[in-house]
């Protein structure tokens, strides 16, 4: 049986606030799954594609109502924005 996705979200948002951030050179980076869990628990629907843009994961989420959004996801920091 699977978590919902809340919980997982939530259990990487404590895991990384548990985690000091670390100098730019060391920094590990979320994984492109991670990157989805995060983006579709702001942006709820189905993930069409997943790029790698400088700093940033930027996921393509089709939406209930048929509209397709890019969010971007800091792959260092977990940080979640609209496109």
């Amino acid at each position: 049986m699977q978590l919902p996705n809340c919980l997982v979200v939530m259990f990487l948002a404590c895991a990384m606030a548990v985690c000091p951030v670390q100098a730019k050179d060391t920094q590990d980076t979320i994984s492109k799954k991670e990157a989805v869990q995060l983006a579709t628990t702001k942006q709820p629907g189905k993930t069409l594609k997943i790029s790698l843009e400088g700093d940033f994961y930027v996921v393509r989420i089709l939406q209930s109502d048929g509209r397709i959004i890019d969010v971007k996801v800091h792959k260092v920091t977990g940080e979640v924005k609209k496109d």
